[in-house]
Order: structure tokens, then sequence, then C-alpha cells
């Protein structure tokens, strides 16, 4: 039997996504990418350790690079940071198209319009795909009301923009550390649902530390 997709090869792995058996060339190359590969599949497990395993960023892949803060800023606003991920896990769960690079997109987009908005200048841009720019609105409603309820409880606004702006270029930066770039990859959003406690629906699920 000849591979599914190229048919040229053996086919010689079941692949998940298609239902059918392909060939080891094809699952490698086509994998995340053409596919939409289930997070329990084998192959595709073993894939994802052995980029663990011999990864080695560049510096030209951190984002906002130029920006430099300190790690108290994710202690101190912990509650915040682990809204922003759940906000996105909840996004994820009612739209499952949505990957790693939607959700990196929204992220920069948000960071971006914070960048500008510290310099005095109020401009936003969300993303122009539908997915990223859904996840983008969540996020802002997400950050809305968590400055109502601190309003509420303190009578004051505590949480700066900067600390936002810190908070969304370090989990943009956990995001691009995740990720391994290829399209329909969810390692990112995989590795955010292990931040918090198993439950039948992640929308009741209280938010838990991020850990950095």
């Amino acid at each position: 039997m000849s591979c599914s997709i190229c048919e040229k090869r053996k086919a010689v792995r079941f692949c998940p996504a298609k239902g059918e058996k392909i060939c080891a060339v094809c699952c490698g190359t086509e994998r995340e990418v053409t596919l939409d590969c289930p997070a329990d599949c084998s192959y595709l497990l073993a894939a994802h350790r052995y980029e663990d395993e011999h990864r080695k960023p560049s510096a030209g892949e951190v984002p906002f690079s130029e920006v430099s803060f300190s790690s108290d800023v994710i202690y101190e606003r912990q509650p915040v940071l682990s809204g922003l991920a759940f906000t996105i896990l909840k996004s994820a769960d009612s739209q499952p198209a949505l990957t790693d690079l939607d959700a990196l997109a929204a992220l920069r987009a948000l960071a971006e319009a914070y960048k500008t908005l510290l310099t005095g200048i109020y401009y936003e841009k969300p993303p122009d795909a539908s997915l990223p720019r859904a996840l983008y609105a969540a996020l802002v409603q997400f950050l809305q009301q968590a400055r109502q309820k601190d309003t509420q409880r303190t009578g004051f606004t505590g949480l700066r923009d900067s600390e936002v702006f810190y908070l969304l270029v370090f989990l943009l930066r956990v995001g691009t550390l995740r990720t391994n770039g290829r399209p329909r990859t969810r390692r990112f959003l995989g590795f955010l649902r292990t931040q918090f406690t198993k439950s039948p629906e992640l929308a009741r699920e209280e938010p838990r530390i991020i850990v950095p």
C-alpha cells in the first residue's frame, strides 16, 4: 500500500489525523503543517520530545528583546498572568482550530498596543485573521474586568499599564520558547493547559499559577 499523501513511498505509519497509513517522510514533513495532528498521537509526542532535547532558540527569536523587567512583577501579578493564560485556554476550547500562531499573534498585537500606550499614545491594531482577533478581544475584556475588580476591592486601580505590558511580553516569550513554529502546532497551548488542574470543563476551572 502506498502513502495516501505522496502516493510514492510505502505506507508504514497509521496517521490518526487522516485515519489511514502514510509514509514516515510525509509524517515528518506534514506533521502540524497540513496534518492537524491530535495531541495524543505517539509520533507527534516523540517528535516533541526530540524537539525539546535538541532545540536551541536564537537571540533573534526573543520577542521584544530590547525590553527588560524584574521578575518581581511576574510573581506579584500571578493572578493576572494566570487569568491571561486561562483566557487563552477558554478561547482554545471554544475554538478548537485555534493554534499557537493564533495565540502568539493576539499576544503580540496586544503587547504592541500597550507598548504604544506607555508613550502616551493610544493606538491598537488587532490581528486581521478572525481567530487571533477574537482572542485579542477576549484578552482585552479580561484585563478590563481585572482592573474593575481591583478598583472595587481597593478603591483604586493598582494594575499599571507597564505591568500589563511586561506580563504580555513574558507570556509571549514563554509561547515562543514552547512552540515549534509549525502552522498547526498547539505545543504552547498544551503547555498552558498543564498549568491548570484537570477538570471535566476547563471553563469552570479556577486559574492557577503560571511557573516562569
